[in-house]
């Protein structure tokens, strides 16, 4: 009988490419009494969540690198190393940052061996069919499989599918064809309906029957959607692969789509979830670690509160020691909204002025004080230090923010999407206008005419499809689900051409495509004041809003109180020129007319990373790179 390990790292060091399967411990349980017991199937299931948190996982690096460029968001430096080629789709997989043992690639699998075992002991020994608390610790371990699958998915493309603990015999795997994974995980998924309630998820860190139900559907998406495939039989040969969707009959929309919206349409019935009122106040409870269940977060990526790398990542950028961030080295910052997307939102949306910040923290000797950050630079408004008031950070290298996986909002944009198509059974219009009404009143604060100017002229299936990708950009950018969607979409390569378009449209004072915006209403010269808001230092800038374009570089705005913006040199310098977007230091356009600024090589031919060397080496031939690499 096997034996297993009961603690939190129980397989923190699996590689299962190359490493020793035979672990010994002073503390081991025999897998009957472990689960046979939900005290101790718990504990289990515990160690799975733990993974993520690992230095080298979802902590240190699958986070941070994953889901940029894209249309709408983008890595902030011109520095042209191994990092700046993850995010540009030039990586290789001797990349130093991700080719490592203990890599992304390595721990998922590593929790997926957690779950397995979990699984597999739970149907032994648990008897769920019978007793429902051992069936709710399956549907757990379930849900958790898929996360940790999908967001191999999501990264790697084709990978090996590992639905049994290791053996002897499976200790390397080939990679299979990705639908054989997305069945089986559409599979498990409604089988942990059964297992799971609403109420299962007593706070956000822990799955629940809301999120498998919204995980099937972001799967059915990305399943009967566009991807990078290799030619059908060819998956770990070294196939190049093309864009296309799956030639699998049981992955095509009409099959998908109706249980999809189903499940959508229960948790939007039944689930007790409703979007937070206030936008700013949603994001405040992130920055506070709020695991409030039964409002918008359905689920967040389970980090302590000691743990992770979000906000060190992403904040609103601090430049030095500052009152938020104590510590000599900048924190955050280190990608943001592409600049236009500003610009995209209507005025009178609340959640421009949350999603898309054009400033920075910084003590320049009159204390902490936000300054212009540039007309390049925007950060995502909604991860700031000094939000953190419940848990301040302490200025180290994690800060226990922990990332939003899937929100109430999704599951309205979704069920927008799926009940629009024509491709998925009965077409739903009113439905699929009613979700994105529900978003629309929030962005707008309940104001309904502004609500019906956003819809005017939406109708039929391509303009309803237009505004759902519209406003999934401008409710989600900084939460990183752009580039599973735009590659579903297959328009990744496209829509960053476009975006790069619109950022020439800005600096030539010319009309964008995107927004339709006239940049010529921007002014030449930025100004800036300080003053307070609940508490806290807050700036005004003037010139970056259009229609505030009558300052000169020597004439402020009315009223007092005004800086003009400097450059390096302190000089007084125009805010947006025609080299806008142009380093200074290496000559990187960023709005290069090739897509430069965006990807080195084609994204639509690198839409995945390649599996790291160590793993492959250490597979013994059992493993290849697909895609080219």
């Amino acid at each position: 009988m096997r034996r297993i390990l009961m603690s939190a790292g129980i397989l923190a060091g699996l590689s299962l490419a190359s490493c020793d399967l035979t672990t010994e411990s002073q503390s081991t349980f025999d897998e009957t009494s472990v689960f046979s017991d939900p005290t101790l199937t718990e504990y289990q299931i515990y160690s799975i969540y733990e993974v993520f948190g690992h230095t080298n996982s979802h902590r240190g690096r699958y986070l941070p690198w994953y889901g940029y460029n894209t249309d709408i968001e983008w890595y902030i430096s011109n520095t042209d190393d191994e990092k700046a080629d993850i995010v540009k789709y030039n990586m290789l997989s001797t990349n130093s940052q991700l080719n490592v043992a203990d890599g992304p690639y390595n721990e998922l699998f590593a929790g997926i061996e957690r779950a397995n075992l979990t699984i597999s002991g739970v149907r032994q020994y648990g008897s769920p069919d019978s007793r429902p608390e051992m069936a709710e610790r399956l549907g757990e371990a379930l849900v958790l499989r898929a996360v940790l699958y999908t967001e191999l998915l999501k990264a790697y493309g084709e990978v090996p599918a590992r639905f049994a603990p290791v053996d002897a015999e499976t200790i390397y795997m080939n990679k299979v064809d990705r639908d054989v994974i997305f069945k089986q995980l559409l599979t498990d998924l409604e089988e942990s309906f059964g297992y799971l309630s609403y109420d299962s998820a007593t706070s956000t860190d822990r799955v629940g029957l809301a999120l498998a139900k919204g995980l099937y559907a972001r799967l059915s998406l990305m399943a009967s959607g566009y991807a990078q495939r290799p030619d059908s039989g060819t998956a770990g040969t070294g196939n190049a692969g093309t864009v296309r969707l799956s030639d699998d009959p049981d992955l095509q929309k009409s099959v998908l789509y109706p249980k999809a919206l189903e499940a959508l349409k229960d948790v939007i019935s039944a689930g007790g979830l409703e979007l937070e009122p206030d936008y700013e106040e949603l994001w405040r409870g992130v920055n506070n670690m709020d695991l409030t269940a039964g409002h918008e977060i359905i689920w967040v990526i389970p980090f302590s509160n000691s743990r992770g790398r979000w906000n060190y990542t992403f904040a609103v950028r601090n430049n030095g020691y500052t009152d938020y961030s104590p510590t000599t080295s900048n924190r955050g910052g280190q990608a943001g909204p592409v600049p236009y997307v500003y610009y995209w939102y209507d005025e009178n949306d609340i959640r421009r002025d949350v999603s898309c910040v054009n400033f920075e923290w910084e003590d320049r000797g009159d204390g902490t004080l936000p300054y212009p950050a540039g007309i390049a630079n925007w950060y995502f408004g909604k991860y700031r230090f000094e939000w953190m008031t419940d848990n301040p950070y302490s200025g180290g290298n994690d800060d226990g923010v922990k990332p939003v996986y899937m929100r109430y909002a999704d599951i309205l944009l979704m069920a927008a999407e799926i009940a629009n198509s024509s491709e998925g059974g009965v077409r739903d219009e009113s439905f699929a206008l009613e979700c994105l009404r529900e978003i629309l009143d929030r962005a707008y604060a309940g104001d309904a005419s502004s609500v019906d100017a956003e819809l005017s002229g939406v109708s039929g299936e391509e303009a309803i499809f237009e505004e759902i990708k519209k406003q999934r950009a401008l409710e989600f950018v900084g939460e990183f689900l752009r580039k599973t969607d735009l590659i579903r979409w297959n328009c990744l390569k496209e829509s960053m051409d476009a975006a790069a378009a619109e950022l020439r449209a800005m600096r030539a004072d010319a009309t964008g495509a995107i927004t339709g915006r006239n940049y010529s209403g921007l002014g030449e010269y930025l100004w800036y004041r300080h003053g307070t808001r609940d508490g806290i230092p807050s700036i005004e800038m003037y010139g970056i809003h259009l229609g505030e374009n009558d300052a000169t570089d020597v004439t402020p705005p009315e009223g007092s109180g005004w800086t003009p913006y400097t450059n390096t040199s302190g000089e007084i310098s125009r805010y947006i020129s025609d080299t806008a977007f142009i380093s200074s230091d290496t000559g990187v356009d960023k709005a290069s007319e090739d897509g430069t600024g965006f990807y080195k090589a084609d994204p639509n031919l690198k839409q995945w990373w390649p599996i790291p060397q160590t793993t492959i080496i250490n597979a013994q031939g059992a493993l290849l790179n697909d895609y080219g690499y």
